[in-house]
């Protein structure tokens, strides 16, 4: 049986990992007595599995195709064809929809978007349950192939600074391209699934410490592990855990800060590794700086209305900018629940141009966050620091050692290459969905929400909520291609599609 499975091909492995995956819905919906939702998931789950052991049958003499270009392709086919399957049991379980909605909510959990076009109170706690899981595992899978697909390619932010290959789960690329796509994913999975179910089920028993139910406890570890940003209640407004269960979620977006968090595992010198990390430094400092500011705005505004002396609403204030802030800058979404208590305080409106910068940003390279990633924005700003330096230092020598060196230059150049094509990519989505007949604003919000991949964007970064439902088919399929893009990014697609790419 081992042999079997370890022969099936990497597409046929996550058709089966999905089926079975189906299950845990189909436990749920039986749990509450919804047999018919449970029906669904059920023989969907059951047709799957069968499915995939037609494939293992049809594909055990075939030879595993070793090229570099496997690797790139067979995800990209996985980000299209997985929601079909993922979308039957989720269609014909809710039974009055569109199979296309349900693709596209499939799609948009896959690829951590969380962008939804369903009413939390039309879906059933299985159907919720089952928007979780896919996000869950479309986590995992930007965890695997950041380290068995993108690190060895150079690609995903690795391309920016080449100091994580040769060390922990990132190998060269002459090995990876020599391996079969399939064992590549394998070993990966070996080595990060572990962590991953082990936080996801810290974090659920921790959230149901803080008083929050225990389904809506593992939606939301689930959610923030991959940075899905998926609730039941659509906010965390409706959680039971207040202050502390957020506390415990803003601990937990750590890991889509930086790779070092997760990929070295629990050792001696892994605090002073975080404390040198750049990306973390830089995010610490980018939500201490906008949390201050915005506080200080309100602050300034509860002293025209006289309500400055309220330290309470200050302090919760204070609170929901840094928890919220956090959450964009992981591309999660999730909004606290003393988010409004700013308004509420100072009467002034909270900039939802911040929210936009932070999505853009985006949280480190080979997590779950989406965006243009910390570690590019850290090369920029080394470039750009040194730059500033030589106008009034001419013939200074920057301190770093060859690694600063290498980010500064050739990290700096690739990144800024990234910039510029994300900032196409964005221009291009904005016009595709103008084409569809929204509006500018409408459109610009939807493109970054969709390339970054932080769906509530749509619902708290504008000035009025966006709602998905109501767009029409053609603008659902350009958000669609863009959260595609925006999980993969630019330069593996550029990658794919270079001549000299398919000679290798």
């Amino acid at each position: 049986m081992g042999g079997f499975v370890a022969r099936l091909p990497l597409f046929a492995l996550l058709i089966g990992v999905t089926a079975l995956a189906m299950m845990l819905p189909a436990a749920v919906a039986v749990v509450e007595d919804q047999h018919r939702i449970g029906r669904s998931y059920f023989y969907s789950g059951l047709l799957f599995l069968i499915l995939t052991v037609v494939l293992g049958f049809a594909t055990q003499g075939m030879k595993p195709a070793n090229s570099a270009r496997n690797h790139l392709a067979g995800l990209i086919a996985a980000y299209l064809v997985l929601p079909v399957i993922m979308a039957v049991p989720f269609a014909d379980g809710i039974g009055n929809t569109r199979f296309y909605n349900a693709y596209f909510e499939m799609l948009s959990c896959l690829t951590t978007t969380g962008a939804t076009v369903f009413e939390p109170d039309r879906l059933s706690d299985a159907a919720h349950f089952w928007r979780a899981i896919v996000g869950w595992l479309g986590g995992l899978l930007a965890w695997v192939t950041a380290a068995a697909v993108m690190a060895p390619l150079n690609l995903g932010g690795f391309e920016v600074s080449a100091e994580m290959q040769g060390r922990g789960v990132v190998s060269s690329s002459a090995q990876m391209q020599a391996a079969a796509p399939g064992l590549r994913m394998r070993r990966a999975v070996l080595q990060l699934a572990p962590a991953y179910v082990g936080l996801t089920a810290l974090l659920w028993l921790l959230q149901v410490i803080a008083g929050e139910a225990d389904l809506t406890a593992l939606i939301h570890a689930m959610a923030v592990m991959s940075t899905s940003g998926i609730s039941p209640d659509g906010t965390l407004e409706a959680g039971q855990g207040g202050f502390f269960s957020e506390l415990i979620l803003f601990v937990f977006f750590l890991f889509a800060l930086t790779r070092h968090s997760f990929s070295h595992g629990l050792r001696p010198g892994l605090p002073g590794m975080l404390f040198h990390d750049r990306e973390l430094r830089l995010a610490l400092y980018v939500v201490g700086t906008l949390s201050g500011l915005m506080f200080l705005r309100h602050w300034l505004g509860a002293l025209e209305v006289g309500s400055h002396s309220d330290v309470r609403s200050g302090l919760e204030a204070l609170w929901g900018a840094l928890f919220t802030t956090m959450s964009f800058l992981t591309t999660t979404g999730f909004v606290s629940d003393y988010w409004a208590e700013a308004r509420n305080w100072s009467g002034l409106p909270t900039p939802g141009l911040v929210l936009f910068g932070l999505a853009l940003m985006g949280g480190g390279a080979a997590t779950t966050a989406g965006g243009i990633k910390l570690l590019r924005v850290y090369a920029l700003y080394k470039h750009g620091t040194r730059e500033l330096g030589k106008l009034t230092y001419p013939h200074s020598v920057a301190a770093g050692g060859r690694m600063g060196r290498r980010i500064r230059r050739e990290g700096a150049y690739i990144a800024w290459v990234f910039f510029m094509l994300f900032i196409l990519s964005m221009a291009a989505v904005t016009l595709g969905l103008s084409l569809t007949g929204q509006g500018f604003e409408d459109s610009f919000v939807l493109a970054v929400a969709a390339l970054s991949t932080t769906g509530p964007l749509a619902s708290f970064g504008a000035e009025y909520q966006i709602i998905y439902a109501l767009l029409d088919d053609a603008a659902k399929a350009v958000l669609m291609g863009a959260m595609i893009l925006g999980r993969l990014e630019t330069l593996a697609l550029i990658a794919l599609l270079n001549p000299a790419f398919w000679r290798i």
